[in-house]
């Protein structure tokens, strides 16, 4: 029996921020915007979605006079990408 994928993670741009957000320790919204490819908007709404779902956490500040957003994965991000990692390649072996 095949299993279930993560809703969440299964969406392409949520689930490159998510492996972008694992080979890092924190990025901000400019630099996950420019490695995805995404609108700003568009990165704006997944990124609400990852944090709500407790996958991410999203940290806005003033640095200067500019608004900075960070976002960092969380252990639950980690352990929701290792399940859904593991459940595609459950797939690949069938």
């Amino acid at each position: 029996m095949f299993k279930e994928l993560d809703p969440l993670l299964h969406s392409q741009l949520r689930l490159a921020v998510v492996s972008l957000l694992l080979s890092v320790e924190e990025a901000d919204f400019v630099f996950i915007r420019e490695k995805t490819g995404a609108t700003a908007g568009n990165l704006s709404v997944q990124i609400e979605k990852l944090s709500e779902a407790g996958y991410i956490n999203v940290r806005k500040f003033i640095d200067g006079k500019k608004p900075r957003t960070v976002c960092k994965i969380t252990k639950t991000g980690i352990e929701a990408f290792d399940k859904y990692v593991k459940a595609l390649q459950d797939y690949i072996k069938k």
